[in-house]
This record gives C-alpha cells, sequence and structure tokens, in this order.
C-alpha cells in the first residue's frame, strides 16, 4: 500500500469514527483497550499500514462495511504509470552476435532469475532499458531504436499501471 493509499484510509477512518461522535480516546475506552489510541491515530494519519485483518476489526468495530473504511476512486492520487518493452526473444536469436552479445547475456541471466525458459517474449521495465542503454553507452531512446533495428523490440512504451 503507497503513503498516498494508507492516508486516504486513514481520512476515512476518521471520518467514520467522528460520525460516530468518538474521540481516539474514546475508541480505546469503547474498545476496552483492543483499538490504542496511539495506534488508531497513526493508521489515521497514513503513518502506520495497517492490514486487511486489522482493517476488517476495525470495521466491525464501527459496525459499518469494510468497502466503507476504504477510499472513493476520486479521493486517490492519480495512478503512476510505467512504460513497458517488450523483446522478442525468437527475433533476438536472429540478431547480429557481434552487437547483440551484451544483451543476450542480460536476457539469458534474467530467464534464469525469473526460471522462465519457454517464453517468446520479455517484457522489461524502464530501468532495466536504461541500464542496457548505459551499457552500451548510448541513450534509451537510441538504445529503442537499436532494438527495433534488429527487429527485437515487440512493444515499446506501452502503459501499464503500477500497484504498490
Amino acid at each position: 500500500m503507497s503513503r498516498e493509499y494508507a492516508k486516504a484510509v486513514g481520512a476515512r477512518l476518521r471520518a467514520i469514527r467522528i460520525q460516530q461522535g468518538l474521540s481516539l480516546q474514546g475508541v480505546e475506552q469503547k474498545s476496552r483497550g483492543r483499538w490504542k489510541t496511539a495506534a488508531v491515530g497513526s493508521y489515521e494519519r497514513g503513518d502506520r499500514m495497517i492490514s486487511v485483518h486489522q482493517l476488517s476489526e476495525l470495521a466491525a468495530f464501527y459496525g459499518v462495511p469494510v468497502s466503507a473504511l476504504l477510499p472513493e476512486e476520486e479521493a486517490l492520487p492519480p495512478r503512476e504509470h510505467r512504460h513497458r518493452t517488450v523483446l522478442n526473444l525468437k527475433k533476438l536469436a536472429e540478431a547480429p552476435p557481434d552487437s547483440s552479445g551484451l544483451v543476450r547475456r542480460w536476457v539469458a541471466q534474467i530467464q534464469r532469475q525469473r526460471d522462465d525458459y519457454a517464453g517468446q517474449v520479455l517484457s522489461i521495465r524502464d530501468g532495466d532499458l536504461r541500464a542496457l542503454a548505459l551499457l552500451h553507452d548510448t541513450t534509451p531512446q537510441e538504445f529503442s531504436e537499436r532494438l527495433r533495428g534488429w527487429g527485437v523490440l515487440e512493444t515499446n512504451y506501452g502503459e501499464e499501471e503500477v500497484s504498490e
């Protein structure tokens, strides 16, 4: 859960508590110490992440559905997007060996780490593309053009939502 999302959940927690006419100390008293003032306050400020289990228990304590403690979509910060680059591994195998050797070794290492040897494509992050470009002493844009020239670039810069 991102800090922004934790703050949005905290705002909902605070709103429900206030609607019920409870102070933080009132929550601790009413719960007979189950919900400590400091813990509930830190959840409400978004300083501390609340687990799904705790959120469910707090919803039951307040007598509301869990969904009432979740922020509305429009209250959330805009989602970040990252770009996705997909390499065609069959085309990479056909690329000029003298200039694609480093990329091939890098792909082989990623496949070992992911234990994925059957894939026809390999999705890489922007950071991976930047690292490869740096190793080839070029910019990510220029390196993407090189991959395109080899026919290796399956998809470049399609947006994919990032979930934290």
